[in-house]
C-alpha cells in the first residue's frame, strides 16, 4: 500500500540533509581518483546510452542515503501505481497513461470501458495507414499531387516535444533514406509566425496537422483560421489538406474539415505527449511510420529499465534522487540542460516545459502548500554555442547550478572533415569533456579575474549515435526523472492551474469586460 508523504516528514530526507556539502568535487575529481569515479559512477540506459554522474557531489554515504530516501518514498511502487492505472493526476482526478504509447508495463488497463493500450495502437495504425498512402501518392492534393511538406499547427506541448522530435531526427533521416516529407510548425498565435511559415511554403503541396485535444484551442483555432485563409486565397479547398489530431469528444473529431482524425484522450498531457499521435502524425509523414515505431521502441525500453527499485540500474530514478539533493539540500536554484548535438538545438525548449510545467508547483497533490522548494528553473541551448554565451555564470557566477550534458560519439549526417589533426566530431567531444572537468575541478590564478572555483557539479548521457531508439530512450529518461522528482516532493506533476489564470483574463481582454490595470495595458497594446 503506498502512502504519499511530504518530503520533509520522511526520516531519510534528514539523513541527506545532514550529508550537505559532504563532497569536495574539485578534489574528487582530480587525478586518477577522478578517472577511478568516472569508471564506477554510471547507470546503464535503453538504445545503448549511459548516464555518468562521476562529476556529481555525491560518494557511497550519499548514494546509500538517495537509495533509503527513494525505498521510503516508495518511488517504485508510485511508478507501478502509475503504469497500472491508477488516478494519479488528483488534480483532475484522471490516470496517467502516456507510457502506454509505447508498451504495456504492467496489467491491462481500462478506462471508459476501453483497453488503453489497445486504442494507443489503433491510433497509431490509423496513422501509419494514412502516412504510407500520402508517401504512395493514394492521398493527394485536388490536382492528384504529392504533398511535399507537413505542418503542425498546435501550442504547448502540440509544439515543442514533436518539434523536438522532427529536428533531432531530420539529419538522420536524410542520411538513412527514410526521409519523405519536410516538416515545419505554427505555434504561436502572433500573426508573423504563421505568415513566415506560409510564405515559405509551397501551400497546394503542403499537408497541415491541427493537434487541439479539446477543439476548442483558442491559439490553435486562430492559426488554423489564419491557413485556411492562405489555402482559399490560391483557390484550394482547405478540407483537401487538413487532418486533426484531437480527442473523440472534440467538435473536430467527426468534422467534414478534415481529410482523417487521429485521436488522444485526457490521460495523456500535453508535454507528455510525443509518443501519442500529437507526435506520430507529423513524425510519421516526415519519417515514415517505422521510423516513429523505432523510437517507441527506444522510449518503451527506457520506461522498463525505470522499475528497477536500485537506483544504480535506474538512471531516472538516481538522476531525479540527484536533482532532489542539489535542489533540496545543497540549495540550487536552477538546471542547464546542455546537448552536444545540433540535433538536440530544441530539446532543451521542451524539457523547460516538460519540467516546470510538471513541478513548478507550490501545493502538494492534496492542495496543502509545502515548506520546502520544489521544481528547479530549467534552461539550456547546445554546446558549443553556449559556451559563447552563458557559461560565463555558470563557472563564474555567484549561484552554482547543475549541468546535465548529453553527448554522441558519431554524428548523425555522416560527414566530418579534418582540420589541425582533429575531426568537427573530435572538437565537440573534446569540448565537452574540458567542460566537465573545467567545472569541477576550476582553476587557481593569482588574479581573482581568472580564477575558477569549481565545484560545479554535472552529470553527462552518452551514447554512440542519436537515433531512434536514442531519442526515444532520452525522452523517456527525462519524462520519468520528472515524475520521480514529484513523487518525491509529493506534488501532482499533471496538472497544470498555473497557465489558466492567463487564458481566461485574455478571454476577458477580447471581449472588453476589463477595468483597471488590465484596461490600462489592452489600450497601451492596441487592444
Amino acid at each position: 500500500m503506498i502512502s504519499w508523504k511530504n518530503l520533509d516528514t520522511l526520516t531519510s530526507y534528514k539523513t541527506l540533509c545532514a550529508l550537505k556539502n559532504k563532497v569536495d568535487l574539485a578534489r574528487a575529481m582530480a587525478g586518477e581518483e577522478g578517472a577511478a569515479r568516472v569508471a564506477g559512477y554510471h547507470a546503464p540506459m535503453a538504445a545503448g546510452l549511459t548516464y555518468y554522474y562521476a562529476a556529481k557531489q555525491v560518494d557511497e554515504d550519499i548514494l546509500g542515503a538517495l537509495q533509503a530516501l527513494a525505498d521510503e518514498a516508495q518511488l517504485s511502487g508510485k511508478y507501478a501505481a502509475l503504469y497500472e492505472g491508477e488516478v494519479i493526476n488528483t488534480g483532475e482526478k484522471r490516470l496517467v497513461l502516456h507510457q502506454l504509447t509505447r508498451g504495456q508495463l504492467g496489467g491491462t488497463v481500462t478506462a471508459d470501458g476501453v483497453d488503453k493500450r489497445a486504442f494507443y495502437v489503433s491510433q497509431q495504425e490509423k496513422v501509419a495507414d494514412f502516412a504510407r498512402k500520402v508517401h504512395a501518392g493514394e492521398i493527394t492534393n485536388a490536382a492528384g499531387e504529392k504533398f511535399t511538406t507537413v505542418v503542425q499547427i498546435g501550442i504547448g506541448g502540440s509544439d515543442l516535444g514533436p518539434r523536438a522530435m522532427y529536428l533531432a531526427l531530420e539529419n538522420w533521416a536524410k542520411q538513412n533514406g527514410c526521409f519523405h516529407m519536410d516538416a515545419k510548425f505554427i505555434s504561436n498565435v502572433d500573426p508573423d509566425d504563421a505568415a513566415s511559415v506560409l510564405k515559405g511554403t509551397d501551400v497546394a503541396h503542403a499537408l497541415f496537422v491541427l493537434v487541439s485535444k479539446s477543439g476548442t484551442t483558442l491559439e490553435t483555432l486562430t492559426n488554423e483560421a489564419f491557413v485556411k485563409d492562405a489555402l482559399r486565397g490560391q483557390g484550394l479547398d482547405p478540407a483537401r489538406h487538413m487532418v486533426a489530431v484531437t480527442s473523440e469528444t472534440s467538435p473536430l473529431a467527426k468534422s467534414s474539415d478534415y481529410l482523417a482524425a487521429f485521436f488522444m484522450d485526457d490521460y495523456i498531457g500535453g508535454r507528455y505527449s510525443s509518443t501519442s499521435c500529437v507526435g506520430g502524425a507529423v513524425l510519421s509523414l516526415a519519417f515514415g511510420p517505422e521510423v516513429f515505431a523505432r523510437f517507441l521502441n527506444g522510449a518503451a525500453e527506457e520506461d522498463a529499465l525505470a522499475k528497477s527499485p536500485d537506483i544504480r540500474q535506474n538512471a531516472a530514478m538516481l538522476d531525479a534522487l540527484i536533482g532532489v539533493y542539489e535542489r533540496n539540500v545543497q540549495g540550487y536554484p536552477s538546471t542547464a540542460v546542455l546537448p552536444y548535438s545540433q540535433a538536440l538545438s530544441r530539446f532543451p525548449a521542451h524539457l523547460q516545459q516538460l519540467d516546470m510545467e510538471s513541478n513548478g508547483k507550490s501545493v502538494n497533490r492534496f492542495g496543502e502548500a509545502v515548506n520546502y522548494v520544489t521544481g528547479p528553473v530549467i534552461f539550456g541551448e547546445p554546446g558549443t554555442n553556449g559556451q559563447h554565451s552563458f557559461y560565463q555564470l555558470l563557472h563564474q557566477g555567484t549561484d552554482i547550478v547543475p549541468l546535465q550534458f548529453v553527448g554522441f560519439r558519431k554524428n548523425q549526417a555522416g560527414m566530418d572533415v579534418d582540420i589541425q589533426g582533429s575531426t568537427s566530431q573530435q572538437k565537440l567531444g573534446a569540448n565537452v569533456a574540458a567542460q566537465i572537468l573545467a567545472f569541477a575541478c576550476g582553476k587557481q590564478d593569482a588574479n581573482p579575474n581568472k580564477s575558477f572555483a569549481g565545484g560545479r557539479p554535472s552529470s553527462i548521457i552518452i551514447g554512440e549515435q542519436l537515433t531512434p531508439e536514442a531519442l526515444g530512450a532520452l525522452l523517456a529518461h527525462f519524462e520519468n526523472k520528472v515524475m520521480f522528482q514529484g513523487f518525491v516532493w509529493n506534488l501532482n506533476s499533471f496538472d497544470q492551474e498555473g497557465v489558466q489564470l492567463g487564458k481566461v483574463l485574455a478571454k476577458r481582454v477580447l471581449a472588453h469586460e476589463t477595468d483597471g490595470a488590465l484596461k490600462a495595458f489592452s489600450e497601451l497594446l492596441g487592444i
